[in-house]
């Protein structure tokens, strides 16, 4: 049997930790390792024999009883009904106590259990380290955000020595080593842009095939909001969402090669968890980033530029003389659609909600601008092409656009459907396209970017045609990471233009 005891001071009045430590549900407040709690039945969070379910963010769950309470000697004790790990008979308490000079508070958290002989020093490391360290620097950064005055470094852990006095006599030590954390944005339940909540995180170190990227800039898409609300499953809750960032390699594990720390790099791919200041992820999808190309830029126009990149060389390849219908032409992957169609040598027919997006399609080479909410844009692209209709609709909004886009089409015509802002298009007969043998694509950005052999053409043509002045990326709207709620509701709202994204 081990048993473990950790102590610590914290520089806050004992009731005030008190109020915290004794919420047996409120753990995944300040704890950086859980994500997601809740009491069983709707039971009161310091009833006795309540259980609490929660979920750590690497997607573990546990079940914890709590067996005691008293706010008379601010002790607790629980024990563990299920977890992934072998920690058998794993019962815990935590004791506090005000520090004689000073207002501060003892804390001590004990804890025994059985673990298997062969795992025992990792099960003991991690109880100690990921358990109790990470929650005495949980509590006190909670404590921090409430307090600001309050001092954020650590207390140092202390040695207790027994006495028969109600106060402990306390001998300084060395603070102990904690688990790291990152500030990020985490999603619990699927829904609108109020779900996304800025937390501290556990980050583990980097295995031995990953590397650890230290965010500067991170892109926002609207990829994102498909996974917070629900609609894309590539967000596992609760996690964090995000698909595209630059940065600077931090740390690389052991078997790690051809990156190397101080790197610059960006990438756009899965799996998510972009809306963060730090992570881990492998290397094989990191983008080194050339001197040229600034981290603003990547993060702005690496997802967006990839996607123009593959919908009109692969999905469907433009020529010169195509007539090419673009919608949302003023957002960040419509933008770079216009410019790059008409370097192919297209016509560019551009659909707009306002007549200052329309400005910015026609700086931009737009042949034709057509603004949708005031003229139907069917009727003005078969007047346009003289009753041909277009070779192509490149069509990211969706509910509102569907219908119209295959009317716009001419002969043979092909509806490239790649996003739904205004929402999913409905069922449609397909016998309804053999009057215009419209072929219809539904492209999935994975498909054509989750291996290197796959990503790289596009990078190379991406950066050959920043490089060349083929296209531009406009300086993106910025928000920082606790604005990122903003950022969505910006995004959806379809009133911005251009690129959005977050400083880390």
């Amino acid at each position: 049997m081990v048993k473990l005891c950790q102590s610590t001071i914290i520089d806050a009045p004992v009731d005030a930790v008190w109020e915290i430590l004794r919420d047996f549900n409120g753990h995944d407040r300040w704890h950086p390792a859980i994500a997601f709690s809740e009491i069983v039945g709707g039971e009161p969070v310091d009833a006795v024999g309540a259980v609490r379910h929660f979920r750590l963010n690497n997607g573990g769950e546990l079940r914890e009883q709590l067996l005691a309470l008293s706010d008379k000697d601010r002790r607790l004790s629980y024990c563990l009904l299920e977890a992934p790990l072998p920690l058998m008979g794993y019962v815990a308490s935590i004791r506090l106590k005000p520090v004689t000079d000073g207002d501060a508070t003892f804390w001590e958290w004990r804890s025994e259990f059985d673990p298997p002989a062969h795992r025992r020093d990792e099960l003991v490391k991690l109880v100690s380290e990921g358990i109790y360290q990470a929650g005495f620097t949980g509590v006190r950064n909670l404590l921090k955000r409430r307090n600001p005055g309050m001092p954020i470094g650590p207390s140092p852990v202390m040695a207790v020595t027994p006495s028969p006095a109600s106060t402990p006599r306390i001998a300084p030590m060395a603070a102990a080593s904690h688990v790291e954390t990152t500030r990020a944005i985490l999603v619990k339940r699927y829904g609108g842009p109020e779900v996304l909540e800025l937390r501290e995180i556990a980050l583990p170190p980097p295995a031995s095939g990953e590397v650890r990227v230290r965010h500067t800039v991170i892109g926002v898409n609207f990829i994102d909001v498909y996974c917070r609300t629900g609609f894309f499953d590539l967000l596992q809750l609760p996690g964090v969402p995000g698909m595209e960032a630059a940065g600077i390699v931090e740390t690389i594990g052991s078997a790690v090669s051809g990156v190397s720390v101080g790197d610059r790099v960006a990438y756009a791919c899965p799996p998510i968890g972009a809306y963060c200041e730090r992570r881990n992820m492998a290397p094989d999808l990191l983008v080194k980033l050339p001197d040229d190309i600034s981290d603003e830029i990547a993060a702005a126009g690496l997802l967006k530029g990839v996607t123009a990149s593959f919908l009109l060389h692969d999905v469907h390849a433009v020529k010169p003389g195509s007539v090419v219908l673009i919608h949302a032409a003023a957002g960040g992957v419509g933008q770079l659609l216009v410019q790059w169609a008409c370097h192919l040598g297209a016509t560019v027919i551009a659909t707009v909600s306002n007549d200052d997006k329309a400005q910015i399609v026609t700086r931009l080479g737009a042949h034709h601008t057509i603004v949708y909410s005031r003229d139907n844009f069917a009727e003005s692209v078969m007047r346009l092409t003289e009753g041909k209709g277009a070779d192509v609709a490149y069509d990211a909004v969706g509910n509102d656009t569907f219908g119209g886009s295959l009317a716009a089409l001419g002969v043979r015509g092909h509806l490239v459907s790649f996003g739904q802002a205004s929402g999913p298009v409905g069922n449609w007969d397909i016998g309804r396209f053999s009057s215009k043998s419209i072929t219809i694509s539904r492209p999935n950005y994975a498909h054509y970017t989750d291996s290197p052999d796959k990503l790289d053409p596009h990078i190379k043509r991406l950066f050959a045609a920043l490089r060349q002045g083929v296209i531009r990326i406009a300086p993106p709207k910025t928000y920082n990471l606790g604005a990122a709620a903003q950022a969505h509701r910006d995004l959806e709202s379809r009133l911005t233009t251009g690129a959005l994204v977050i400083k880390a």
